[in-house]
């Protein structure tokens, strides 16, 4: 039996960039949000910006790579909106673009915490209460970034954690099949976010040459997202590449 219910999202990463475009295209699609992050003023700030209300809306500051903050944002689902059909495990960082040897443990765990660390910790979160809710179910969706492929120049630890999701997004929708739990991956190039900004005025390339590269509207990943969450639960995509058309990426080294 479908809920009577508008479905309930959680959008992690949702203060800026991809994470609040892909907020905006569901709130849009008839989605209740739940919209996270560290910085509660942007997640606030997101919800005005994107017309949302009390009634369909609610912030939590939450840091993904501390498991206790994680229980507490699944906690205040439960009691706002009591079920979760579908979470975007979107907050993600990078680390200064040097050599890896030069890094220090702190700036690499940083990474690992919040990019793999994170969805981890969320995705568990999410399936104990797509398991025990009903109707029982929901989907999972990660952002892998192109650099679950393909990685750039000193971005080591970003590239581990992003193939990581990789396994993770093939783990979960293997063991979610029993109980209606999906799982996709979107791999994002070149949106046009603050994230991003450097690539528009030049970056680093594999034969050591500085380019400017293509970037395309953040609102066409938040629609790739949208659709991917839409789909009925019996079917599913796995993986989805949305890029800049003109940058470089096949063909890239």
């Amino acid at each position: 039996m479908a809920s009577p219910f508008p479905p309930v999202a959680l959008v992690t990463g949702a203060g800026t960039g991809i994470g609040k475009a892909a907020a905006k295209a569901l709130l849009q699609g008839g989605y209740r949000l739940v919209l996270t992050g560290r910085n509660i003023g942007k997640l606030q700030q997101a919800i005005l910006d994107l017309g949302g209300t009390d009634s369909n809306c609610l912030a939590v500051a939450c840091d993904v790579g501390k498991p206790d903050e994680v229980k507490g944002l699944f906690a205040a689902l439960k009691t706002r909106f009591g079920r979760i059909d579908v979470l975007f495990n979107n907050a993600g960082v990078g680390s200064p673009a040097i050599p890896m040897e030069e890094l220090d443990h702190e700036q690499f765990m940083g990474v690992v915490s919040t990019n793999l660390c994170g969805a981890f910790f969320c995705s568990q979160e999410a399936i104990l209460l797509m398991k025990a809710q009903t109707p029982q179910g929901g989907r999972i969706i990660n952002n892998g970034s192109i650099s679950a492929n393909t990685p750039r120049p000193f971005s080591a630890p970003y590239t581990m954690t992003k193939h990581a999701i990789t396994g993770l997004t093939k783990s979960i929708a293997l063991d979610g099949r029993p109980f209606n739990i999906v799982c996709g991956q979107i791999d994002i190039g070149n949106a046009a976010t603050e994230m991003t900004e450097k690539m528009a005025k030049g970056i680093v390339q594999a034969d050591g040459t500085t380019k400017v590269e293509p970037r395309m509207d953040v609102d066409h990943v938040g629609q790739a997202v949208l659709h991917m969450a839409q789909l009925p639960l019996e079917s599913n995509i796995l993986f989805m590449t949305i890029m800049a058309s003109t940058m470089p990426l096949v063909g890239r080294g």
